[in-house]
């Protein structure tokens, strides 16, 4: 068998065109899967890290209309209240969030997603702080930004007389909805799928610069007492007040699903995947068959001499997996490779052992169904030919 293995090999690469060929095909089948596979799956990732970047409770609360983090439907008043007398709830806290005009000191205009956290405990600050911390929150009109933003992206930057643009600094102004601001520190968050900047100040101080309306509480953020099971709290909370109690996996899940299902990304990357695919099937059944067709007098000659046919399939599948192999191999490097120079950048990619496996069996199954195409025509064979 060993023999057979190697001879298969042998006249794998005796042609060394049809052979570059395959490994090509393959290769660039393999990159085009891993590469849409592993943007997806980074975009996926990120439609909701803001979720999890907010830490220290254990249950999100929301109207039960809300689809996605970025659906503001504010709670009554009143919420707040039903849901801290709710028996299991060790504490509740306001959050608000909403899209508002910014304005910088050049002129320059933009939407800002406003976060105001509980004025007494702060609680559901981003997780990392660069400058300053979130008691810097307490003093005047005092606001933090995205550290990563201040670089010129997402146009936060300010023109200062003398210095020309430059990303803003603590201590630099600008308005939000008309109400002037001040840089009070600067904190580091996951990357998301969401590209407007967010700006995190105090509750009180996001509520004075929206709109006035009566509904204001955008989230309740609250913590289960000792001994509560989670669950056991949510479905309290549900009974007790009609709202929607989840866990920040609950509602990063909910965000996932919201965004894949009512826009076109899963469409998008599925047809670019598929035809990933489909070019694999037709570059590597092309050239395999084509590569077949040359070696039927050979293939014959061994079916003269004995050799079965389950035999020859064994061949022709140690080919297959060979070229397959190697496409993959290089396709996953080359794959890799682009993840790595995308890294720190604006472009998500998150190439991992799921992602891997995935083109892994895509590539394979294109090698297979090539290999099926072509044996049609080996089983067919009749070993008599080699003497005509």
């Amino acid at each position: 068998m060993l023999a057979l293995d190697r001879l298969a090999l042998r006249m794998l690469v005796g042609d060394r065109l049809k052979y570059l060929g395959l490994v090509a095909g393959l290769f660039f089948a393999s990159l085009l899967v891993l590469q849409q596979a592993s943007i997806f799956t980074g975009y996926t990732g990120r439609m909701a890290s803001w979720v999890h970047d907010v830490q220290g409770h254990d249950l999100w609360v929301t109207d039960p209309q809300m689809d996605f983090t970025e659906d503001p439907k504010h709670l009554l008043p009143t919420a707040l209240g039903r849901v801290r007398s709710v028996d299991g709830v060790a504490w509740a806290v306001p959050m608000f969030k909403n899209y508002l005009k910014a304005r910088l000191a050049d002129g320059t205009q933009f939407n800002v997603r406003v976060i105001g956290l509980d004025d007494a405990s702060l609680a559901g600050g981003p997780r990392e702080m660069v400058e300053g911390d979130l008691e810097v929150l307490r003093r005047d009109k005092a606001v933090l930004v995205n550290a990563d933003m201040l670089d010129g992206q997402m146009r936060m930057r300010t023109g200062v007389e003398g210095e020309g643009p430059r990303g803003m600094r603590i201590g630099d102004a600008f308005s939000i909805n008309d109400h002037e601001v001040r840089v009070a520190g600067t904190y580091r968050a996951t990357p998301e799928f969401f590209w407007e900047p967010v700006v995190y100040t105090t509750f009180s101080r996001a509520v004075a610069m929206s709109p006035a309306e009566r509904r204001q509480t955008t989230y309740i953020l609250a913590s289960v007492a000792d001994g509560v099971p989670v669950e056991e709290a949510k479905r309290r909370i549900s009974e007790a007040t009609g709202l929607r109690a989840m866990t920040s996996d609950e509602f990063a899940e909910r965000t996932t699903e919201y965004i894949m299902t009512q826009t076109g990304i899963l469409i998008n990357f599925g047809i670019t995947i598929g035809m990933g695919f489909v070019i694999g099937v037709l570059v590597a059944g092309q050239t395999l068959y084509t590569f077949v067709l040359d070696n039927l007098r050979y293939f014959a000659a061994l079916k003269a001499m004995g050799i079965t046919n389950a035999r020859i399939v064994r061949m022709v599948s140690v080919q297959v997996l060979a070229v397959g192999t190697i496409g993959f191999g290089i396709g996953l490097g080359l794959a890799a490779v682009t993840g790595w120079a995308a890294e720190g950048g604006p472009l998500a990619f998150r190439l991992d052992w799921r992602v891997a496996s995935f083109g892994a069996t895509a590539i394979m199954t294109c090698c297979l169904v090539s290999a099926w195409i072509s044996l049609r025509r080996v089983m067919r064979l009749e070993p008599g030919m080699v003497f005509k």
